[in-house]
């Protein structure tokens, strides 16, 4: 039991570092001190968006088949531990992917700009302090030499 424990804490722990930022605020490593493009516009619409959770399954699912397999290790005995293990193992993979994915979704906002010079662009970022933007805003673009785009005041 008090391994289940542990190694449920330490999933936690991993949980946490696994979430990305997709605000208009956040930056990588590699994007720091890079030049970026900055056009100001006007926000023309914002729609609510929902952006989905990681579905890689690289802490959940693989956290969730180790609890699985040590708890259905203790069930049954001989033979039947083994099966009981494996299906321990397959669920809480399953089960642990399932977390990872809701515990990652997040509130986002998909923000239309018309720039100063008359283009069109369509961003979705995530909600940073339930901050929406709102039509009539006059906000910044900054495109980064990775193909990264994001809005921001």
């Amino acid at each position: 039991m008090k391994r289940i424990i542990a190694i449920l804490a330490a999933t936690a722990l991993l949980g946490g570092c696994v979430q990305q930022n997709l605000s208009g605020t956040a930056y990588s490593r590699n994007q720091v001190q890079q030049a970026q493009q900055i056009e100001y516009a006007v926000v023309d619409t914002v729609q609510p968006v929902i952006i989905q959770g990681r579905t890689d399954g690289v802490v959940g699912a693989g956290s969730g088949a180790i609890i699985g397999g040590i708890a259905g290790s203790t069930v049954g005995g001989g033979k039947g531990s083994s099966i009981m293990t494996v299906l321990g193992a397959v669920a809480g993979g399953m089960a642990g992917q399932a977390i990872e994915e809701n515990t990652t979704t997040v509130q986002g906002q998909e923000i239309v700009v018309r720039t100063d010079s008359g283009r069109l662009f369509s961003i979705v970022q995530e909600v940073q302090n339930n901050m929406m933007f709102r039509a009539g805003d006059r906000v910044r673009v900054l495109t980064s030499s990775d193909g990264t785009v994001r809005v921001s005041y």
